[in-house]
């Protein structure tokens, strides 16, 4: 049976409380901590720093002191300096869009060496040929099921073909890669995304965006439980 992540994003959260959120959408059942970073250059929105990521790492806890993972999605080009800083400022899992990296097998290298796991990802209409080099190098893929660059978009559904494509892939590999999803996931799409293969689910508005996360939560597992 597969083991699901549930992966709050943060860029639907209240920034003006951020550790409060962090504490409470954990406390609400999350797994990881997704952590979305955008440069106004390689998506036409700007977000949050390494500073931020530092000043969440303490708020990332459960309860009995487990250290929660904070899942840094970088949206940004140049990579491999803010990799490293991120890396440094207590990320666990980094991803990155191969585009966006002059030497993407250099810059999983690099990642790996600053202790991270990396991933790479995928934009809805991006070409997978890169996995051909690199899906042995990779603790996590993801995929992009709405355009980078803004939350609260709606899900595209031709995104469930690029899983699929990918989850035979990973299958064929016999790798422990997780296969992630980010955008528009909601209680009412995210069955279908499990079912062309993801174990790992992002979700920013749908969270934060509800009275109460817990409840949010227990519906999203209950439909990956069906």
């Amino acid at each position: 049976m597969k083991t699901y992540r549930i992966a709050p994003s943060i860029l639907s959260a209240d920034f003006a409380r951020l550790g409060d959120e962090v504490r409470s959408v954990i406390d609400a059942g999350a797994d990881w901590i997704h952590f979305d970073v955008m440069d106004n250059h390689y998506v036409p929105n700007l977000t949050i720093g390494p500073t931020v990521c530092e000043a969440i790492r303490k708020h990332a806890v459960k309860a009995d002191g487990t250290k929660v993972p904070i899942d840094v999605h970088l949206m940004v080009e140049p990579v491999d300096a803010l990799a490293q800083a991120f890396a440094k400022a207590g990320a666990d899992m980094i991803s990155f869009h191969a585009e966006a990296s002059r030497h993407v097998d250099r810059t999983i290298q690099l990642i790996n060496a600053e202790g991270c796991k990396a991933g790479l990802v995928f934009n809805p209409a991006a070409s997978l040929d890169v996995l051909d080099w690199e899906l042995d190098k990779l603790d996590h893929v993801l995929v992009m099921s709405v355009n980078p660059g803004f939350g609260g978009q709606a899900f595209i559904a031709s995104a469930l073909r690029k899983i699929e494509a990918i989850r035979k892939r990973i299958d064929a590999s016999g790798r422990d890669v997780r296969l992630e999803v980010d955008g528009g996931i909601k209680v009412d799409n995210i069955r279908a995304a499990a079912d062309a293969g993801c174990d790992t689910f992002v979700a920013g508005s749908a969270i934060f965006g509800a009275a109460d996360y817990r409840t949010v939560i227990d519906a999203m597992r209950a439909r990956l439980a069906d």
